[in-house]
């Protein structure tokens, strides 16, 4: 994942989605029958945004550019729920971005309670703060689970794609390989995410 500015999500008016491109909602149907893409497009149209709008919850920097990897897998995965009846494209993706944002401040929150408790009480042996700290970060834990889960070339052409930032061109270009092979890594290796999370293909 690139390291993006932050960057807060464009009001008017009170409207979170205003200044949205009419063509998201098409993009993230376009996602949700595999495109990958329109997922490519729908990332550079809305990273910094949802990206801007996880900062303001998350402070840390490193960990809210993790955030922001895990919501775009995430829509990648859930992209054929999106109904564009049910509200804008732009809102569905700032709910999603809001939700993991706050969760994972929750989750550090409470590890950090429960090793200050800890500490103060020494009550409970270090290894059971610890295992609650790791289990409190299962969903990021996860997500990095299923990428190893695919296989070498698949996962050296989704991280250089996605979590490096670079073209597909520059992707064939690091790996020595065509272009149409590339692509086709990058959408077999997105394809798995979105089986390794029991989305739909």
């Amino acid at each position: 994942m690139p390291a993006l500015a932050p960057h807060a999500p464009t009001r008017k008016n009170g409207d979170v989605t205003a200044g949205e491109p009419p063509s998201l909602a098409g993009l993230l149907q376009q996602v949700g029958q595999g495109d990958e893409a329109a997922f490519t497009q729908l990332y550079d149209a809305t990273a910094a945004r949802v990206h801007g709008l996880v900062c303001r919850v998350v402070v840390d920097r490193a960990m809210s550019e993790e955030v922001t990897q895990e919501v775009f897998l995430e829509v990648w995965r859930t992209s054929p729920r999106f109904s564009p009846d049910r509200g804008s494209a732009l809102s569905w993706l700032f709910t999603i971005a809001h939700r993991r944002a706050v969760d994972r401040v929750r989750s550090v929150n409470a590890a950090r309670h429960r090793d200050a408790t800890y500490v103060s009480t020494q009550s409970e042996p270090a290894y059971d703060s610890t295992s609650e700290q790791v289990t409190g970060s299962l969903q990021a834990v996860s997500v990095r689970a299923a990428i190893a889960q695919l296989s070498p070339v698949q996962r050296e052409a989704v991280e250089l794609a996605y979590f490096e930032g670079i073209s597909h061109a520059e992707v064939a270009q690091r790996l020595g390989i065509p272009l149409g092979t590339a692509k086709s890594r990058i959408r077999d290796g997105l394809l798995a995410l979105r089986a390794a999370f029991g989305g739909e293909a």
